[in-house]
């Protein structure tokens, strides 16, 4: 009945909807939402260069990464609530806002913020998104769309670092946010142009205590691992009181998420052992994510001293090999299942994370490119299989929520190790500053003089060399946390169901 019901309302809505130009709209405002992880990324070195405080460098990623993870699944329940396109149309606005925001930024503290008002809004687009592909095409058709869907992030991720360098080089690096505006706009109007729904009403039920329970736990988490070390020694009593506070709000939220009658995270999924490993490898490798797109460019404009283009280019690598991966990733399920799959995409993390533990300032920006890349094939095949393995685990009726879970994780993994790698780097390069007595004369702010060039070249030889070795010694104690990581996500991977292919 229900099944049926569904196929009614598809029929009903593409009479009336513009399938092409609506996936042309949906496709814009995916880019969107694509290009900002690697054009942000670029653009970094030169924004803490300009504001200073590089002990907030981090919080830049972890203030937009802990919104967008934290309303994903709210969003998506609301578009249930209120159709797609006023959610998606609000979710848009909002994140137009932070970006406005974002480019008249005058302080950290300010872009911090502004960040958040961003993700806040971005939470809405690529769920939301995703959701309107499925609502308009049929199962059949999906597969097909589902390759146009991934050329999105191949293009976006080509592009980003690229345009990134460009604006930094030669406009300014407000541009970079900026440049969201008539993308965002072109996406709404395309929206009510072309997009018509049929919504069932029914009485909202959001789970706002979850939401709220949630939100802080992994806040006060996110807190703890930047600021431990740095602002607040690991052994006291801030540190204490605020760990004890996160972990009463993350068992408060699980209990809580076991009784409510429409949970924000539905935990009766997670007894699939396929979706469980799933989840848990999407939380280790959106930690391995994020400390690429974060600290690479870091590492070879301040440690190798590159152009802010040169940079992006070595991201813009990652970002070739997903979809390459992803594409390859859709077919390999059908011969050799997702488990080996998976398998292939573990080993391939597990090979560009000791790439980047062997980088050198003396090294080649093509050397950095290359772990990129392999980061960017291990992504594809991994993520890929992951969604192929959930959706032929759940039946129809789960499989938007399952998805939005698995995607939930890994933003929670990139949020969580956004805070993680930031508190090592900050922690790390202290201690080194330090033990080579120059703990008074320079601080974290000091290693902003690498990121641009007019400054570096005011350095001493003395006092140039002595910041890029400690950031270079604080950016490999980084990516061996990013090894570990890597190393982990295989040996979940090993524990995934063998199966000889997917039930798809």
């Amino acid at each position: 009945m229900g099944q049926a019901m569904v196929h009614k309302d598809s029929k009903v809505r593409s009479s009336k909807t513009k399938r092409p130009y609506v996936l042309a709209t949906v496709m814009l405002a995916m880019f969107m939402a694509a290009i900002e992880a690697t054009i942000v990324a670029t653009a970094m070195p030169a924004v803490v260069a300009e504001l200073g405080d590089f002990s907030l460098y981090s919080w830049v990623f972890s203030s937009y990464l802990l919104m967008n993870a934290v309303t994903v699944l709210i969003y998506g329940k609301l578009s249930d609530l209120f159709g797609r396109k006023p959610v998606l149309t609000i979710g848009i606005i909002i994140f137009l806002i932070g970006s406005i925001l974002c480019g008249l930024a005058s302080t950290m503290e300010w872009l911090i913020v502004a960040r958040f008002v961003q993700g806040f809004g971005a939470g809405a687009v690529m769920p939301i998104a995703s959701t309107i592909v499925g609502d308009i095409y049929t199962k059949e058709e999906r597969a097909k769309i589902q390759g146009y869907l991934s050329s999105v992030w191949g293009i976006s991720a080509i592009m980003g670092p690229a345009i990134g360098g460009l604006l930094v080089e030669f406009v300014s690096w407000r541009f970079v946010f900026w440049i969201n505006i008539p993308l965002g706009i072109l996406a709404i109007i395309g929206l009510y142009l072309f997009l018509h729904e049929e919504i069932e009403k029914r009485k909202p039920q959001i789970d706002y205590i979850g939401a709220i329970l949630l939100t802080l736990s992994v806040t006060l988490f996110m807190f703890i691992l930047v600021e431990g070390g740095v602002r607040y020694e690991w052994v006291s009593m801030p540190i204490f009181l605020l760990g004890g506070l996160a972990l009463f709000s993350l068992i408060g939220f699980v209990l809580y998420e076991r009784k409510v009658e429409e949970p924000m995270m539905p935990f009766e999924l997670w007894s699939e052992r396929s979706i469980l490993i799933a989840n848990l490898t999407s939380l280790t490798t959106g930690v391995i994510l994020i400390g690429l797109s974060t600290f690479l460019p870091t590492f070879v404009q301040g440690v190798m001293e590159e152009k802010p283009i040169v940079a992006g280019l070595t991201l813009t690598t990652m970002s070739i090999g997903w979809p390459i991966a992803a594409m390859i990733s859709g077919r390999s399920i059908l011969s050799i299942g997702f488990r080996t799959t998976s398998i292939l995409g573990g080993i391939s993390l597990i090979c560009g994370s000791i790439i980047f533990v062997m980088l050198s300032g003396s090294g080649s920006p093509l050397f950095a490119a290359s772990g990129s890349f392999l980061i960017g094939i291990g992504m594809g095949l991994t993520t890929t299989a992951f969604i192929v393995s959930i959706q032929s685990t759940v039946a129809w009726n789960k499989r938007g929520v399952a998805t939005a879970t698995n995607m939930f994780m890994r933003n929670v993994g990139s949020t969580i190790g956004a805070a993680l790698l930031g508190g090592i780097l900050n922690s790390r390069l202290l201690s080194y500053l330090s033990s080579h007595d120059a703990g008074e004369e320079m601080n974290l702010d000091s290693a902003t003089t690498l990121l641009n060039n007019s400054e570096r070249s005011s350095l001493n030889d003395e006092s140039r060399q002595l910041l890029k070795q400690g950031l270079e010694y604080a950016l490999h104690d980084v990516y061996w946390v990013v090894f570990s990581f890597a190393l982990l996500s295989f040996i979940l991977i090993l524990f995934l169901p063998k199966k000889e292919k997917a039930d798809i």
